[in-house]
């Protein structure tokens, strides 16, 4: 889970083959990101969920 804007939201990371970290959510459609490391992905996944909750006019 991650607070974004006063929003909680619930995060899937998953580990790809490709030595990298998928992130998706349930909550926020459209969320897509992903990363090198879990905390990367995590920060990437809040800018962009962040980003579409703006331009959704959810916040």
């Amino acid at each position: 889970m991650m607070d974004v804007s006063g929003r909680i939201i619930h995060i899937h990371i998953e580990k790809l083959p490709e030595v990298v970290y998928l992130a998706t959510s349930d909550d926020v459609q459209g969320l897509v990101a992903q990363g090198r490391t879990i905390a990367e992905t995590f920060e990437i996944a809040r800018d962009v969920a962040r980003k579409l909750l703006e331009a959704q006019g959810a916040e």
